[in-house]
């Protein structure tokens, strides 16, 4: 407190220090109930930007840290999916293209439970939030408990998570399966050329492209991918959003990898809510051997994407790789036999469909939520739409082709506890190969294939290197006991982030900014490695082949300690100091999600 009576955040580091300048950025781009991702480029709340944004909001305010959690989930729709963009009505409608008119959630997605009160978008992105939720709790637990957080959020995140499980499982192999490009976050990557060439553009004159407004047209999409991504996103609207209908489907490791990850961390939080935790820790296991299965190429040292309606008609291979036509002989094949064919099907039980049925009966109620609001809607909508997800799919094929493009996605399952030691050991030489030159040629990890023919190392996903993967490889290389290498990352990805201006992407040879500059993310993950000793406590030890090794590896992943410099943040701000004791008294809600302002239809 200074002596005109002004709290002001200091964290005992110099003014001008990467870690202020970080927070400022957060600061900067926050609206009150979330952040933006960039206030010109990106005006509106991004699902998986928040996450990772939460991840480092935890260091500075754990309590701003929930919000920006809770107001995203506010937006959830019935199915239990969380759409990827939630619209701030204030924003005009050509600062951003599409616009809540092009997506028209709350009629178009009447059918699938979309909210009434708030407009989003109908598609979804990577899951990273259970992960997020659970290390924000972590960041201040007494204050987490004091207002509920987990159990308020376990039943959102494990509708989330159904809907991923079930209605996502286009392939039958128990993957989760993307609809769109945009939902797998890695928007314009060459990995969706392939599956991309069977869709019609849509006419250019029927859309407005708002973000060449602020990039150069060089750095961004090409008009022809943009009307490929329209035509999609129109056909997904005008079908009333049910899944298994469209041109594209494709099960990418990236987007498998966190949600695998989210279910131990998922698990983390049923036990802190009084449940064993232990069928989310063995689903997160099948569902890490289905992606070994489904999308582990061993001659090329990576996963690849699965095009699930790629193929030459007989579930065969049609792209020229090295991949191999697994059929029906998947990791999961004998779960396959009911509509529910995913990594769910063992666990169902006729009157408990929850994602904890095993577990319901031995907790004391903290978890009972989930039985009425979040599975209520996914059910009444389930019961709407059955030919969606899992049921379309069995009229596919299921077989599907490997996607022969080399991705950042490929490697990101290093973040997985459970993944087996010789394919951990074959990431990391993969890593540091000629493709990906991390440690090497590269600053940092490229989005595509450095040798790849569609290598641009300033076009949007399609070589540039981003901080988001490269923090969550670091991530990977730390838990399976690369330390050495995670260390190296990590400088490098701090001196890029001081040296960028926090850029939105970077030239992975070179770190030159590139998109927008000041960008959440950036900033946000940027205090997260400034907090690194913090998780050294991780302790990564060698695998060992046992299923208690390997639950308590995955407690190492998801566990961490933030800073203690965080409450004179919130004060700096002006939000209401708090106790972070259990015994704290009934708050008054800071965020839509408690209010109801923007929590859409559902109690």
């Amino acid at each position: 407190m200074t002596h005109s009576g002004a709290y002001v955040y200091d964290p005992d580091r110099p003014a001008g220090s990467l870690h202020l300048r970080a927070a400022r950025v957060l600061e900067g781009n926050w609206t009150g109930t979330s952040t933006v991702p960039s206030h010109g480029l990106y005006p509106h709340q991004w699902s998986w930007d928040s996450a990772f944004i939460a991840i480092g909001l935890r260091h500075l305010s754990p309590l701003r840290a929930q919000t920006e959690l809770e107001t995203l989930l506010g937006a959830q729709w019935g199915d239990g999916r969380i759409p990827h963009i939630v619209f701030n009505p204030s924003v005009p409608l050509d600062a951003y293209f599409p616009s809540p008119d092009f997506w028209r959630s709350s009629t178009a997605g009447r059918a699938a439970g979309a909210p009434r009160t708030v407009q989003t978008s109908g598609i979804v992105q990577p899951p990273v939030h259970a992960l997020a939720a659970w290390l924000v709790h972590q960041a201040d637990p007494g204050l987490s408990r004091s207002r509920s957080f987990l159990s308020r959020m376990y039943p959102r995140l494990a509708a989330w998570h159904r809907y991923l499980l079930h209605r996502r499982d286009l392939g039958g192999g128990g993957l989760a399966s993307v609809v769109h490009p945009w939902e797998q976050g890695m928007d314009n990557s060459p990995c969706w050329d392939a599956p991309l060439s069977r869709v019609t553009p849509a006419a250019p004159r029927s859309f407005r492209r708002a973000d060449l407004d602020h990039g150069s047209a060089e750095d961004r999409p090409t008009d022809l991918d943009y009307g490929r991504y329209v035509r999609l996103a129109t056909d997904y609207r005008d079908g009333g959003y049910a899944d298994g209908a469209g041109e594209f489907a494709v099960e990418d490791p990236a987007f498998n990898a966190l949600l695998i990850a989210s279910e131990h961390a998922l698990a983390a939080i049923a036990r802190e809510l009084g449940a064993a935790g232990t069928a989310r820790h063995a689903r997160a296991e099948r569902l890490t051997a289905a992606l070994v299965e489904r999308l582990w190429d061993p001659a090329e040292g990576m996963f690849f994407c699965r095009d699930v309606y790629g193929g030459d008609g007989r579930g065969g291979e049609s792209y020229g790789g090295d991949a191999r036509d697994e059929g029906e002989s998947g990791a999961l094949g004998s779960e396959r036999g009911s509509p529910e064919s995913g990594a769910l099907a063992s666990e169902r039980r006729p009157s408990e469909s929850g994602a904890h049925g095993s577990e319901r009966g031995s907790r004391s109620g903290a978890l009972a939520p989930e039985q009425h609001s979040a599975e209520s809607g996914a059910h009444a909508s389930e019961r709407r739409s059955r030919q969606s997800g899992a049921h379309a799919s069995e009229q596919r094929s299921r077989a599907g082709a490997l996607i022969p493009e080399r991705s950042v996605a490929g490697l990101l399952p290093l973040i997985l506890p459970a993944l087996p030691r010789d394919i951990a050991a074959t990431l990391v030489r993969t890593a540091g190969g000629p493709h990906f030159g991390l440690g090497g040629v590269a600053r940092l990890a490229p989005s595509y294939d450095l040798t790849g023919h569609a290598f641009d190392p300033h076009r949007y996903w399609r070589g540039p290197a981003w901080f988001n993967t490269n923090w969550l490889l670091e991530r990977g290389l730390r838990l399976h006991g690369e330390h050495g290498r995670a260390e190296e990352l990590r400088a490098a990805l701090l001196e890029t982030a001081d040296t960028s201006g926090f850029a939105e992407y970077v030239d992975p040879y070179t770190g030159e900014a590139c998109g927008a500059l000041g960008f959440s993310w950036t900033a946000a993950l940027t205090l997260d490695l400034l907090h690194e000793p913090a998780r050294a406590d991780q302790a990564d030890r060698p695998d060992r082949a046992d299923r208690a090794d390997r639950a308590d590896r995955a407690d190492q992943s998801t566990h961490v300690v933030s800073h203690p410099g965080h409450r004179a943040f919130d004060k700096a701000q002006g939000t209401p100091p708090h106790t972070s004791h259990a015994s704290h008294t009934p708050h008054t809600p800071h965020s839509s999600f408690e209010t109801g302002a923007k929590g859409g239809d559902r109690g």
